[in-house]
């Protein structure tokens, strides 16, 4: 932990190493108690420095050195400085070796950053400055070298050695040991260095590569899990197929490796040709795991093995270009979800996602730029903006070029930086030079933090048939910079008449239609765009698809939303119409709820949702989109300030009025489709996907009405359905009914059977932390003395702690401050071993100036108290310290 004050870093600070590791050898002897890291480093000045030999610092944390050469010379302590996180040293040329060996303890290593031990398994996570944990180096993404890592260990507890790369040998060792070693043919930096060992079974298959070249596949588990890895290998190759066919990115090792690991900080990690995940991203199968489930897995694995070329093969310069891989390979993984699945949920899932989570951290005290100017701790800085918005800023860049100029643009970069370390300006450099474009303006999006606002009016013309549209752009101040120069916002739009029909859209000066869907591109503060030879007053339909992250706004009322559902063409702007009805229905109830008026529902929305519900011509999956209310959550987000009460209050009443009003409609649609589940065996597809999603939001409203025949209906679905999506909603719905005899048995029953199932686990911790029925700090804090609880195990923290904090605003926002406290109390215990963990946790704190006056003393106290708590970890202190400022 440190002490002092941490520093800040900042990007305009960037300087090019002062040397070069063109080759890094390492050994490491693995034993219980310990473990010895021997390293050969192959190094040059960098010649892009000039002349002359300056110091060597290498990086390195909680390192014991025992021994260190230089040009092949044993250095002794007089001829080096060692620091708590630095090895100096003065070379004498400029080609050397140093080799270093040192004492590490992977055995009590908690904060699962370089080589630590989960559970009997050895395994490392090095993004984004583990390595240092592991041996002296140069630990920076500029710095890249090829590796060859020989691992020894006991072979009896250990029969499974892995590293980066190909395998090139291996053999027996003495007293019981044995040896492997592995090598990377590709230049790489520290951060995408991997090792496993441990007893691990494996699921082995091939891919045929579009050259012809077959690759070895292999998931690596323990033992107990090898029947859940089946979805994971389809997904892989899959992935590698699609990543051929939509990039021409083919694989370049003979062999691909993905190991599951139970204690990991992140969902998994893009090593170079051994991908180490969070066993929750690549166990599944239908007992065990839900749709949901499944779906994130797919893309998940999907996500990382694209990283071989977008982060791998071409990386970043340094960490503040981080979205230059992370951006572009959550983009890259949506379009593949989108092609596996409904294009149209895959985008619905993603925007509500960014706009209640993502919006929220850009109005926050931790609100930064895609590409951030500074930083304290890069862990940190893996957020929803780098990647989430990140991902939107390359889909904007998608949609100005369309798909083949896109296409281009990306081949360019990955032929131009294949094997380098470059920067968001590069990527962009490339578009550019593809497509004969200039981008200058819009790099604004990397550089400026905050949510834009495009507010839209419109003015119509009869007598000249003439139709315009007025934006106005503005971007709110955020803790970097107040004023913001206007961005580039293409715009995706279409006009509708009195019938629904879309009109053909030509805007003045064009010599003919461009079609009746097109994107137009807001660049200045305020902008008007005329549409000629429209003969009626259309009805816009803006933002199609979602084709900039802002916040829009245009005074649609609510039979012109009714309207666009029912008639838009664009299955996203059909769902945003209903979402933006049930806002305006939601903040009327809220208003009524704070004047102490008798809640009325606008039966407008009941009406709207009824004939979603009626039309059998759609997408289940969208049906259940439709029927799913704006969350508190988001209602929270677009709040000035967030009455707790009133928000649960309110989509409480709404809730129960739809389910009363749709009653019929809704058990219609729920039996139907739990007979069709009784009469197919589970299949991990979207049209499976689909009639599962729309049978459980049914059966979650229909509880409301408490009536016998859902209690039956949901016991027998718990009692008798083959899949755990089914059993895990019937759980949820019973977890948070009045029905206490049945809830109890049901919790009991779950836990027994799925005991030794720790994700089974996890999603029970969570269905009950999530409860919003009274009561709910006494039910987490109960939870956290249950045997399969571990505080030290990030999955159960997340599952247990996170869905309280973070979903069960009612319970978590008491007026008492208790569920601040227990947070804090949290936060100030995980600090001592998880700081990364410990940091995470804190965002529902940090969102203190949302609430009210009494509210925000309360929270604001706790984070001071954090603040004051004694040794804080960098993670922690650089968000309570920013929240408070």
């Amino acid at each position: 932990m440190r002490t002092e004050q941490p520093k800040m870093i900042y990007l305009k600070d960037y300087q090019a190493p002062e040397y070069l590791i063109d080759e890094t050898h390492l050994t490491f002897e693995l034993f219980e108690d310990h473990s010895l890291v021997h390293a050969q480093l192959v190094m040059r000045r960098n010649p892009a420095r000039g002349p002359g030999l300056p110091p060597l610092v290498l990086d390195g944390q909680q390192l014991e050195l025992l021994s260190v050469t230089l040009a092949d010379q044993e250095l002794s302590a007089a001829d080096y400085q060692l620091s708590e996180n630095h090895l100096t040293l003065q070379p004498a040329s400029a080609t050397f070796t140093v080799d270093t060996s040192v004492r590490i303890h992977p055995e009590t290593n908690t904060a699962l950053e370089g080589l630590y031990k989960s559970g009997t398994m050895f395994c490392t996570q090095c993004e984004a400055e583990g390595f240092r944990k592991i041996t002296y180096y140069l630990d920076r993404p500029d710095v890249m070298s090829k590796f060859t890592t020989t691992v020894v260990a006991e072979q009896h507890s250990y029969p499974v050695l892995l590293s980066n790369g190909n395998p090139i040998a291996s053999g027996p060792g003495e007293d019981g040991r044995h040896w492997a070693t592995w090598e990377d043919p590709f230049m790489k930096p520290a951060y995408l260095f991997a090792l496993v060992a441990g007893d691990l079974w494996c699921v082995e298959d091939t891919f045929t590569t579009m050259t012809r070249r077959e690759v070895a596949l292999r998931i690596y588990v323990e033992p107990e899990n090898i029947d859940k890895c089946q979805h994971a290998m389809n997904s892989l190759k899959k992935s590698m197929r699609w990543d051929e066919e939509v990039y021409g990115r083919e694989y370049d090792l003979d062999i691909f490796m993905i190991v599951a690991v139970n204690d990991f900080n992140m969902g998994a990690m893009e090593n170079k040709g051994l991908n180490i995940f969070n066993s929750s991203a690549v166990l599944a199968r239908a007992e065990t795991a839900t749709d949901a489930a499944h779906q994130r897995v797919e893309a998940i694995v999907a996500h990382e093995y694209f990283h071989n070329w977008s982060g791998n093969r071409v990386t970043c310069r340094d960490w503040f270009q981080l979205s230059l891989k992370e951006g572009f390979t959550v983009f890259r993984d949506s379009g593949f979800s989108a092609d596996m699945n409904s294009a149209t949920v895959k985008r619905i899932q993603d925007v509500a996602y960014l706009r209640t989570h993502q919006f929220a951290e850009d109005a926050g005290p931790m609100a930064h730029a895609v590409r951030p100017d500074s930083f304290i701790e890069i862990s940190n800085f893996y957020t929803l903006t780098v990647y989430e918005k990140g991902s939107e800023v390359v889909g904007m860049i998608h949609t100005l070029l369309g798909a083949e100029g896109f296409r281009k643009g990306s081949d360019l970069y990955f032929e131009r930086h294949d094997g380098q370390a470059v920067t968001c300006d590069d990527f962009i450099k490339a578009m550019e030079d593809a497509n004969g474009v200039d981008l200058t303006q819009f790099k604004r999006w990397y550089s400026q933090a905050g949510t834009p606002r495009l507010a839209v009016s419109e003015s119509y013309d009869a007598a000249a048939k003439t139709y315009s549209l007025t934006f106005r752009q503005s971007c709110p101040q955020t803790p970097d910079k107040v004023e913001k120069l206007p961005f580039v916002i293409p715009v995706a739009l279409g006009l509708l008449d009195s019938q629904g029909h879309e009109i053909a859209l030509r805007l003045a000066g064009e010599a003919s239609s461009q079609g009746t869907s097109r994107v137009i591109s807001v660049t200045e503060a305020e902008q008007t765009f005329t549409f000629v030879d429209i003969a009626e007053q259309p009805l816009p339909s803006l933002l199609r698809g979602f084709s900039a992250p802002v916040k829009l706004s245009f005074p649609y009322n609510r039979d012109q939303l009714m309207f666009l559902m029912q008639h838009d063409s664009d299955g996203f702007n059909r769902w945003d119409a209903g979402q933006q009805l049930s806002v305006q229905v939601l903040q009327e109830l809220i208003e009524q709820q704070q004047k102490g008026e008798a809640l009325v529902l606008d039966p407008r929305l009941v009406s709207a949702l009824k004939t979603v519900l009626s039309d059998e011509s759609l997408d289940q999956a969208m049906v259940a989109e439709m029927l799913s209310l704006p969350s508190e959550a988001y209602l929270t987000e677009i709040s000035e300030i967030a009455d707790v009460e009133a928000i649960h209050t309110a989509r409480e009443f709404a809730r129960q009025q739809l389910a009363d009003n749709l009653f019929e409609a809704l058990w219609l649609r729920y039996q139907a489709n739990r007979d069709l589940s009784k009469q197919t065996p589970y299949v991990a597809e979207a049209e499976h996907f689909a009639r599962r999603a729309l049978q459980n939001i049914a059966l979650s409203y229909l509880m409301l009405s408490g009536k016998p025949q859902v209690l039956a209906a949901t016991l027998e679905q718990f009692d008798a359905c083959d899949n755990m999506t089914e059993r895990l909603t019937a759980l949820a719905v019973l977890v948070n009914s009045p029905f206490d005899e049945q809830k109890a048995q049901a919790l009991a029953s779950f836990a027994e059977h799925f005991k030794d199932n720790p994700l089974v686990m996890d999603q029970w911790f969570s269905v009950q932390a999530g409860s919003t029925l009274p009561g709910g700090l006494e039910r987490t804090k109960a939870l956290m003395q249950h045997p399969a609880f571990n505080i030290k195990n990030p999955n159960k923290v997340r599952a247990l702690v996170g869905a309280f904090a973070g979903q069960n605003l009612i319970n978590f926002h008491a007026a008492d401050g208790s569920g601040y406290r227990f947070l804090a109390d949290l936060v100030i215990e995980l600090n001592g071993f998880n700081p990364q963990i410990a940091s995470r946790q804190l965002a529902p704190l940090t969102r203190w100036r949302k609430y009210d006056s009494a509210r925000q003393a309360l929270m604001k106290g706790e984070l001071e108290r954090i603040l004051a708590s004694g040794q804080l970890s960098s993670d922690v202190y650089e968000v309570v310290s920013k929240s408070l400022a």
